[in-house]
């Protein structure tokens, strides 16, 4: 059983996309054990709460300076004991101690088509905004691991969205959640699963 804790920001719709594929059996041998959220507010909180996952809230608020609130949030992610940590739209840069201690077996899933609008200050509709300036024809998803870079790690699946005449920023978000980043991420995970894609399994203490 593949156990994976699911880090969070926001609406939490890649969370729910994740959730339900468990639940239907589209991922296998998986078990969602923890969502860790650096918002209060989250709507991903009352996702996991109605799907009976354990869910915490690390926030920055609750810490008096950068590394108490680092090292609060990788005690989060070690008390999960997860082999996958999936970050599905989790706006924090991660420690690079939690990097190094979890590598190979931390997964990011970006709004485009990796090396394209990536990096520092490309996340949301900052994404698709550019996307939709530059006047591209095709974007998507990506699913990567994880390095001490912004969206640098190496690249384990895409998915092509087509861009339409007419989009605005949030009609292409939306397109790209459906039809990229909802069927990537339960993808990625159930072939990690079933070890079809290889994850570094040695936890480093």
């Amino acid at each position: 059983m593949l156990r994976v804790a699911v880090c969070v920001s926001g609406g939490g719709t890649n969370l729910q996309a994740i959730i339900d594929a468990v639940a239907s059996g589209k991922i296998a041998g998986t078990e969602i054990v923890r969502v860790i959220s650096n918002k209060k507010d989250a709507y991903a909180l009352e996702r996991a709460a109605k799907a009976g996952i354990e869910a915490v809230c690390v926030s920055k608020e609750d810490h008096p300076d950068r590394e108490a609130f680092e090292e609060a949030l990788i005690a989060a992610v070690d008390a999960a004991c997860a082999d996958l940590i999936v970050l599905a739209g989790f706006l924090v840069v991660l420690p690079e101690k939690m990097i190094q201690k979890y590598r190979r077996r931390i997964i990011n899933i970006h709004p485009s088509l990796i090396p394209s609008f990536c990096g520092k200050g490309f996340y949301g509709l900052r994404v698709h905004e550019a996307a939709l300036e530059r006047g591209v024809k095709i974007t998507g998803a990506t699913v990567h691991f994880v390095d001490e870079g912004t969206d640098t790690g190496p690249i384990i699946k895409q998915k092509a969205v087509e861009v339409l005449e007419n989009d605005t920023p949030e009609v292409l978000q939306r397109r790209v959640m459906e039809q990229a980043e909802w069927v990537l991420l339960p993808e990625t995970i159930d072939e990690i699963a079933a070890g079809e894609i290889k994850i570094g399994m040695e936890r480093k203490n």
